[in-house]
């Protein structure tokens, strides 16, 4: 599970929000008259905030020893485990510190500059620790966040070689089915082409067969009945041209 989806990460920068405003408000009551009226309502602020911090630091607490007792159905490891009690240590560590340092101000309305001077310098010590895993886990963040974007960008590329793909494919279809359709019609005409080549060869069978029988024919007859024929036809396109044109 990646930082930036993982519940602990979410609460610890929550977390981490509130202490840096508490660090802030501390500083602010540093800065104020002892025993003024703002100083009082700065120490009630800070006690209420660093309570429920504290709370928070206690429940956040509570998910780590449940995570513990089987850190691979977490997707997390004794070194991540032990990095997340470190961080609640010393976020509890921080805020303890601030609080001390209300309570004694409120007690005394006068704490030494010494007492003060030891608090910051551990007030500022512990965050600088804090920052170290914050600016790791804003790194892992970081990461994450890349490569879910490089993932995202890999998937979006694959979804558009699939698409052209799907599209190369419907094509190759269309193209395949217009080849069948030109292939039948070939089929087609070849069987008429075919069915023609045998008609034609009949039919030059047959205009042999009556060559042949003229021929026989025109053998057999002789010269005078030759003429006999030619006079024939003579007189019968005579009487023709008479019945049509002079009646």
């Amino acid at each position: 599970m990646s930082s930036a989806q993982d519940p602990f990460y979410i609460v610890k920068e929550e977390i981490q929000e509130s202490i840096d405003k508490l660090l802030s408000t501390f500083h602010q009551w540093e800065q104020t008259s002892a025993g003024s009226s703002e100083q009082v309502h700065l120490t009630k602020e800070l006690l209420a905030s660093s309570e429920s911090i504290e709370w928070q630091v206690d429940e956040l607490d509570k998910t780590i020893d449940v995570a513990a007792r089987d850190p691979s159905w977490y997707g997390i490891n004794d070194i991540e485990l032990d990095k997340r009690r470190r961080w609640t240590s010393n976020a509890r560590a921080q805020v303890g510190s601030m609080k001390k340092a209300v309570v004694a101000g409120k007690q005394s309305n006068g704490t030494s500059t010494s007492n003060l001077s030891g608090m910051r310098r551990e007030l500022l010590r512990l965050p600088d620790s804090d920052q170290k895993e914050r600016s790791n886990a804003y790194n892992a963040r970081d990461n994450d966040d890349f490569i879910s974007s490089e993932s995202d960008r890999q998937l979006l590329l694959m979804r558009q070689q699939d698409e052209e793909l799907d599209e190369l494919s419907a094509s190759v279809v269309r193209i395949g089915d217009v080849g069948l359709t030109i292939h039948d019609e070939l089929l087609a005409h070849e069987k008429i082409l075919s069915e023609l080549d045998t008609e034609m060869d009949s039919t030059s069978n047959r205009l042999d067969f009556v060559q042949k029988k003229i021929s026989i024919v025109m053998k057999k007859a002789s010269a005078k009945g030759q003429m006999m024929m030619i006079c024939f036809l003579i007189v019968l396109f005579i009487v023709l041209f008479v019945l049509v044109f002079l009646t």
